[in-house]
């Protein structure tokens, strides 16, 4: 049957050719669209550009060479990140994109949805459930590597996301419809006041940021998503099933880290020796708790603006 579809492919004319090439495409399980990922060059970019953030830098290298080593996965990759605003987790999401595709969200294999904008309405789950799953599904028969990515899943209508439960696991089946190969990002701040308290116990103690481990925080999140009534995740039975991956934890920022980003941002702009800027953006951030003034309360997200107003 495959290898009909082959020769055909050689032979029809240009629409033929498509509607073949993505029924081949659907039943081989051998097509990848776009998909170029370049784990080499995304290790070097979270490394080089994502700051304080051991643990997302090792949990996303490690998953995703983990994932794509195997030709033929049983489940999607499916990670969900936590932590503060302007921790780096749309960053490294963005990265994603754009080592595995090259085009970041303007891939066509790349697709982003925000509950504000795509889920506006909490009282048309019943509609949404329906539209989500038709859409994932049509994307996943187009391109097996497909990637689908979840922002401010804080802001979720609670039993949206389940509806996603048949594409996430090893045992189902999803009829002509290729999923294991899919990446799904869930992002959210919700878990955020766990990973900074653990981040405050850690520095309080004396102890290195490094120190702090994974394993540390897998479960805490996994309850504190599943038990805030605000979280889209709520009472979820992909958190009771176990289906996502992994959580990526992004811990606060301290200063050294609101620096590091500012000087990198000014050496964007051609300004790699404003030191003078560096110290004042940084001393310009609201930090907490009160005693010890130890983390940025907006991470790095209000660098560029107060960048424009130092330089």
């Amino acid at each position: 049957m495959l290898a009909l579809l082959s020769a055909l492919l050689l032979f029809v004319c240009p629409p033929a050719c498509a509607v073949f090439q993505t029924l081949y495409c659907t039943l081989s399980d051998s097509c990848d669209c776009d998909f170029k990922p370049d784990l080499r060059d995304l290790e070097w970019d979270l490394y080089k550009n994502v700051f304080g953030q051991h643990l997302a830098q090792d949990i996303v290298s490690e998953e995703l060479a983990r994932f794509l080593q195997n030709k033929s996965p049983e489940r999607p990759l499916v990670l969900s990140f936590h932590g503060s605003s302007g921790t780096g987790k749309t960053l490294v999401s963005s990265m994603l994109g754009n080592h595995l595709y090259g085009s970041a969200m303007s891939s066509p294999f790349v697709h982003q949805f925000v509950p504000t904008l795509h889920f506006p309405s909490p009282h048309r789950v019943k509609r949404y459930r329906k539209e989500l799953k038709s859409w994932v599904q049509g994307n996943l028969t187009e391109c097996a590597r497909s990637v689908f990515i979840f922002d401010e899943m804080e802001k979720m209508p609670p039993g949206l996301i389940d509806v996603l439960e048949p594409f996430l696991g090893p045992s189902h089946v999803v009829f002509r419809t290729n999923y294991r190969k899919a990446i799904y990002i869930f992002i959210s701040t919700t878990g955020e006041d766990v990973i900074n308290r653990v981040a405050l116990e850690n520095r309080q103690a004396g102890r290195e940021r490094e120190e702090i481990k994974s394993a540390d925080l897998q479960d805490a999140i996994a309850a504190a998503v599943y038990n805030n009534s605000t979280s889209g995740f709520f009472q979820s039975s992909i958190i009771q099933q176990k289906l996502i991956t992994r959580f990526v934890p992004f811990l606060p920022l301290s200063r050294c880290h609101v620096e590091r980003c500012v000087h990198s941002q000014l050496c964007q702009r051609g300004s790699c020796s404003r030191s003078d800027v560096v110290e004042a953006v940084g001393g310009d951030m609201i930090y907490t708790p009160v005693p010890g003034q130890y983390f940025s309360t907006t991470g790095c997200k209000a660098v560029p603006a107060k960048i424009n107003f130092f330089l």
